[in-house]
């Protein structure tokens, strides 16, 4: 498949301790279930349940890493906000 041509996602997971990991994927059911069975980021691992509590569509993996960055560096609050819709997504240097 031609990357230019799939939509990637950008998404929050809350752990059972209440934090948020950022992530992104072009395939987003199929990397959550990765997450639950242990198989994707170390940090998630043992921290389950896990649930996806946002995703946000870009057109290219090259702004998914951007938006990815950007969150993590971003406070919880500020993930919080995103989480329940009171705060669009940051807005990225260089963004028209």
């Amino acid at each position: 498949m031609n990357e230019s041509n799939t939509e990637w996602h950008i998404y929050l997971i809350r752990t059972r301790l209440n934090s948020l990991y950022c992530g992104i994927t072009n395939d987003l059911e199929h990397r959550l279930q990765m997450h639950k069975n242990g198989k994707g980021a170390k940090y998630l691992r043992g921290k389950g349940p896990l649930s996806l509590v946002w995703s946000c569509s870009v057109e290219s993996k090259s702004l998914a890493l951007k938006y990815e960055y950007r969150i993590k560096q971003m406070t919880k609050a500020s993930k919080e906000a995103l989480v329940n819709q009171t705060m669009n997504l940051p807005r990225l240097e260089n963004q028209s």
